[in-house]
């Protein structure tokens, strides 16, 4: 059996990774070839252009779904995750659920990190289905 050298070890570990890339990359391709599949009503690209100010950001909304209370409104980016959700912040029951604007213009949260959604309400929403009825928990700062 050879002896486990630095160089053996780096040179297995980069392998994981490049597989463990690769297994993610074809996740997301199957993942984007069902989104491309569904209905447009389900994607509502046009509801999330029409549902955004002149400025491109978000509008604000509360509203209660499934009786749990959502908002979500500009921020001024104060926090340490600010800058990935591009000045807006969301909010389940009053907890800060991290959001983040992908480079497409769809929106992923820390609760459905693999399902892009149009909106930052429909990024709430799919939270509050996900969680099923549990509490959503503050997420540590760095």
């Amino acid at each position: 059996m050879p002896e486990l050298t630095r160089r053996r070890a780096l040179t297995t570990a980069a392998g994981l990774t490049t597989a463990a890339g690769l297994t993610t990359a074809a996740g997301l391709t199957t993942a984007a070839g069902l989104a491309a599949a569904a209905p447009a009503t389900a994607l509502a690209a046009p509801a999330a252009r029409a549902a955004e100010h002149h400025h491109g950001a978000p509008e604000s909304f509360d509203e209660v779904y499934k009786g749990r209370r959502i908002q979500g409104r500009p921020s001024d980016g104060g926090g340490a995750h600010h800058e990935h959700g591009g000045g807006y912040a969301v909010f389940v029951d009053g907890v800060e659920l991290h959001v983040m604007r992908n480079a497409d213009g769809t929106w992923i949260s820390v609760v459905s990190h693999y399902a892009p959604v149009p909106t930052p309400r429909a990024a709430a929403r799919a939270a509050v289905d996900e969680l099923r009825g549990a509490a959503l928990l503050p997420f540590p700062a760095n």
